[in-house]
């Protein structure tokens, strides 16, 4: 009996120290509200009441002994979470960079901002990718509540460095945590580095390798121990169609996560599209060379939903709710391109990472190339005239179409309407307003 009162009286004390942990934490919690999301709720299974017999007694005093073990690791719980949301406010401390866009926005390009970092980022390129194609393969479609869970789960955990939940999206399985066929590895150079970059294997055959060297296939568990490693994670997709849905995300206390939304003309993103996907366009070159056949209204309705899925995005971002304060931040193609070291340095001032020389030279010898080296999927362009290209490639009648269902999120976005061929088509008239938007 002795026991039983000694453990009771220990639980006591346990209750007292998380009630005082607690009300420590809240204060910590109300100073640093401006700049940090809310806790997330705490899993119910450790805080079911615990019920006592008639004579005040626990009726069971293993009972006793794991609700003190589960009260242990929720104070446990609120002290790594106060560590957390102190260190989060610290020079130095772990940044979380999800680089939001939609194909052919230049995103590929403005990714390397970060991938070029250099020992201290640790940057994936599209690694949804994989999670995309392995439910369009099962279902022959994607159903885009299934689909944004899993890219939400995904994107959490590789921000944790955990490539666990990415391997079962992974065709062929990976064995025994490796894998030949990572999409676009060369894209990440954290991949294509030691100790990433085993020897490579005989007979091995992959479809995306390290270009600048020769590498084994990934071992997914070195991969996880370099992130381990890095200082920063990176992650560029243009795979979510919702910023909403990312919001149990940016609540997570264990991650720091700046979003950056890049955005584009959407005439622009028609014309690129219809040069890089040209198999997925074919119809719309044959409306370009044929005024007379109708644009199909399915096409229309896609363009119109994919403007407002960014709009509404934006929209989300530039309110600044308060799970997205300090964390949201709009960039245009169109300004990048114009001014790519400005607008990369205040990237970098926005996610709070040292701007090195090492990246602004990479930008400064990318964006002043000569058209041999500027193909459709290379990030080697002259960004001043790559701007302005599409004007002279897409027809008036397509871009009155864009213009039609994409009116709403071009006015937030500062783009202007063409009103005739000769407007479009005049380098003197610039389609794109000054315009800046806050985010801080």
């Amino acid at each position: 009996m002795r026991n039983k009162y000694t453990i009771f009286l220990v639980f006591i004390v346990a209750l007292v120290i998380i009630e005082k942990e607690h009300k420590i934490i809240s204060r910590v919690s109300d100073k640093l509200a401006p700049k940090q999301t809310p806790q997330t709720p705490l899993d119910s299974s450790v805080s079911e009441p615990l019920v006592l017999t008639e004579n005040g007694s626990y009726s069971v005093l293993s009972e006793l002994d794991l609700a003190f073990s589960q009260f242990k690791q929720r104070l446990e719980n609120y002290r790594q979470q106060m560590q957390q949301r102190q260190n989060s406010d610290l020079p130095g401390a772990r940044r979380h960079i999800l680089l939001l866009a939609t194909t052919r926005t230049g995103s590929s390009f403005v990714g390397e901002f970060f991938n070029q970092q250099g020992s201290s980022m640790f940057y994936l390129f599209e690694p949804l990718w994989h999670v995309e194609r392995m439910l369009t393969l099962e279902t022959g479609g994607t159903n885009a509540s299934v689909t944004a869970k899993a890219y939400r789960e995904v994107l959490r955990q590789l921000f944790l460095c955990d490539f666990a939940l990415i391997e079962r999206f992974i065709a062929p399985p990976p064995e025994d945590h490796v894998t030949p066929a990572w999409f676009r590895r060369d894209s990440s150079s954290c991949l294509c580095e030691d100790p990433v970059c085993t020897p490579p294997v005989k007979k091995v055959s992959e479809r995306y390798h390290c270009k600048t060297r020769r590498c084994g296939p990934l071992n997914l568990t070195l991969a996880s121990e370099s992130c381990r490693q890095k200082q920063h994670v990176a992650i560029k997709t243009v795979r979510v169609r919702q910023l909403e849905l990312l919001r149990p995300l940016l609540e997570d206390p264990r991650l720091d996560v700046k979003v950056i939304q890049l955005v584009r003309d959407p005439r622009a993103v028609l014309a690129s599209r219809m040069v890089a996907f040209s198999y997925r366009y074919r119809n719309w070159k044959k409306w370009a060379t044929d005024t007379e056949v109708p644009i199909d209204e399915n096409e229309v309705k896609k363009l119109k939903v994919n403007c407002e899925n960014i709009r509404m995005s934006a929209e989300v971002g530039l309110g600044q709710p308060s799970w997205l304060r300090n964390r949201y931040m709009l960039v245009r193609y169109e300004d990048i391109a114009r001014y790519p070291v400005e607008k990369a340095t205040e990237m970098y001032r926005f996610v709070d990472i040292p701007f090195t020389p090492q990246v602004k030279e990479w930008i400064l010898r990318n964006t002043q190339t000569s058209k041999d080296t500027s193909g459709v999927y290379s990030t080697q362009k002259n960004s001043s005239e790559q701007v302005e290209k599409w004007r002279f490639s897409i027809p008036f009648h397509f871009a009155q179409v864009v213009q039609g269902a994409c009116e709403p999120a071009m006015n937030l976005f500062g783009y202007k309407l063409a009103h005739d061929k000769q407007m479009l088509t005049d380098r003197s008239v610039s389609l794109t307003e000054e315009k800046t938007f806050n985010f801080n």
